[in-house]
């Protein structure tokens, strides 16, 4: 939310060259709207000109004739003019829209490319706020600002010309208003900056609020906490009211104002003219002419001012969307990398150190998650991760994955340094079962595939039906077509991880990671899953992370961690004979299930 306070400059020509940068395959078509624009503001500024003829050729020379021809002029004027201001509000939306579009997909492909560091200290909602809110104003800019402020330009421009051609005495009097005109614009300028500044800090903080109270719902109802959740809401968007109230003010002000200043303006070319008129110096069509000017001057003064508020609201949202683009938290780029067509599934840890955050430079010694850690898994192994919560359980497979870096140490793939190998090459040889299922809006089979075209459904129904999935979704109306909606908000559970363990299953991996994926599975589930394990595993590496010791048994090998280091390896039997961490964890859940397993007495 602080970050949406900072406003930076009004206008900065850094940010600005950089925004014009992505007009540039679009210069041809900004071109032609400024030659439209000019165009335009030529007919508008000219159009005085002709009630002057009319009035001061046509009508003194009672010329019926010359009347109709300079009426009908005028009248093809307008249309020729009505016909380019339509293509030209429809090409400079069309810019509009193609630049956002272009920059949304810049950004888009950036917050892919990101590692998960960049996740872990930045919240999604800012996220979001960048790809639309902000996006959303420079389309407002490069639509509405860019190129029509020329033509309220050219139209100030072509308005001056022709007042100061036909009379530059009564041009001086009618404009020298315009010095209260700039008092009042700087004036405006200024409080309209700090309303919006104010606008802004509580429009942040109404979406801070609906962010983390839409996502905590259900614990607002489960604790009856509407009424006090109601009440805060209440007083921040009250804040907002009044400070949106604040900003309309100064524009209520400003306007009339403008007005004002336009008719005092009038006033004068109407006392001149009149002083002047005796002598003959005046005529009433250039009395008339310059009266119309006086009222088109002020028009393109206004959406100047209109168009400083987009402009600086430009300058904000860009300066936060290229802080983003510049973000540099990206994987270590390979530069000659290994190719990794196919692997076996040989997995090594050599004395790998971990630390998140760790300092690139060392002035600060890290605190290690992993400490040490050196093991290695053949080719069709499953191997077990246990250990108390902290343990650095996810972490190993973070740093497989190549999710993050090792500090110290390296991680082999089939004897290959996985740091020389493209993550792309590298996932594509892995699937991930995790605690927390993420499914995605759209429905059963396209959750399982992920859209990937070349998988048949048959391919899809198999890896559900081995993993016990097909009976519930054979009983979802729609079947495999059936709607999944945000986060998998109509699944239990349980179903979803049946339907996160159908997808790792369906890309075929040669290494599988559980990562706690039968936590919330009931027994007879799980029982399934475990059948599946066994046959489908066969010829894979796989690597479990598990609490339930129970699901873990006929690992090949158990890995226990304690505090980021290495306390004990073997299998299941080995490890109970040791008497060490392995041996206290199995027998505090073994008597944790009696207990729970007890009759409860009255």
């Amino acid at each position: 939310m602080q970050e949406e306070e900072v406003l930076g400059k009004a206008y900065d020509a850094r940010l600005m060259r950089r925004l014009l940068k992505h007009l540039r395959p679009y210069r041809w078509h900004v071109a032609l709207g400024i030659v439209m624009s000019l165009a335009i503001s030529s007919m508008e500024a000219v159009r005085p000109y002709f009630t002057k003829i009319a009035v001061d050729v046509n009508i003194a020379q009672q010329d019926k004739h010359g009347l109709l021809l300079t009426a009908l002029l005028f009248f093809a004027v307008l249309v020729v003019r009505g016909v380019i201001q339509y293509f030209n509000a429809y090409l400079t939306q069309w810019i509009g829209q193609r630049t956002i579009f272009d920059l949304r997909m810049e950004i888009f492909a950036h917050l892919q490319a990101l590692s998960p560091k960049f996740y872990d200290k930045n919240p999604i909602g800012r996220m979001i706020t960048r790809v639309t809110n902000d996006v959303e104003v420079l389309n407002e800019m490069f639509s509405s600002g860019i190129v029509m402020v020329f033509s309220d330009v050219f139209t100030i421009v072509g308005i001056f010309y022709f007042m100061l051609t036909m009379n530059w005495q009564l041009a001086f009097v009618s404009l020298s208003v315009l010095p209260f005109l700039f008092w009042g614009t700087f004036l405006f300028r200024k409080k309209a900056r700090e309303a919006y500044r104010e606008v802004r800090t509580q429009i942040a903080r109404i979406n801070s609020f609906m962010q983390e109270h839409i996502s905590g719902m259900l614990v607002d109802q489960i604790f009856n906490r509407e009424r006090a959740s109601f009440d805060k809401f209440s007083a921040i968007n009250d804040a907002h009211r009044q400070a949106n109230i604040k900003s309309i003010f100064y524009y209520a002000v400003f306007y009339p104002g403008v007005d004002l200043i336009g008719a005092v303006s009038v006033g004068l070319i109407i006392w001149y003219s009149g002083v002047h008129a005796l002598g003959g110096a005046v005529t009433v069509g250039t009395v008339m002419a310059f009266v119309q000017f006086n009222e088109m001057f002020w028009r393109p003064i206004r959406d100047l001012s209109e168009k400083y508020n987009i402009l600086q609201t430009a300058m904000a949202s860009s300066e936060r969307i290229f802080q983003l683009l510049d973000d540099q938290t990206l994987p270590p780029s390979v530069a000659a990398p290994v190719p990794m067509d196919t692997v076996r599934g040989d997995i090594e840890f050599r004395n790998v150190w971990f630390a998140y955050g760790a300092p690139s430079d060392g002035t600060a010694s890290p605190e290690w998650v992993l400490k040490n850690i050196s093991f290695s898994i053949q080719p069709g192994e499953t191997v077990a991760l246990v250990g108390h919560t902290g343990a650095g359980k996810t972490s190993i497979i973070s740093l497989l994955s190549r999710f993050y870096e090792v500090q110290r140490g390296e991680i082999l793939v089939d004897g290959v340094n996985v740091q020389h190998v493209r993550p792309q090459d590298l996932r594509k040889h892995m699937a991930v079962v995790l605690q927390d299922v993420f499914l995605f809006s759209g429905d059963i089979k396209n959750n399982i595939s992920l859209g990937r075209h070349d998988m048949t459904l048959d391919q899809i129904r198999t890896a559900a039906q081995t993993v016990g999935a097909h009976k519930f979704i054979d009983a979802l109306p729609g079947h495999y077509d059936a709607v999944v909606k945000e986060r998998g908000a109509t699944l239990s559970v349980g179903q979803k991880q049946l339907l996160s363990f159908a997808r790792a299953l369906a890309f075929n991996p040669r290494i599988l990671i559980l990562d706690e994926a039968t936590s919330s599975i009931d027994t007879e589930s799980e029982q399934l899953i475990q059948a599946a394990i066994k046959q489908l595993l066969r010829g894979r590496t796989s690597i479990v992370i598990a609490h339930r010791l129970s699901t873990i048994q006929t690992a090949d090998k158990i890995i226990v961690l304690h505090k980021g280091e290495i306390r004990e390896m073997g299998n299941h039997q080995e490890l109970l004979s040791a008497n060490g961490i392995y041996r206290r964890l199995y027998d505090l859940q073994y008597k944790d299930q009696e207990r729970l397993a007890a009759p409860v007495r009255a």
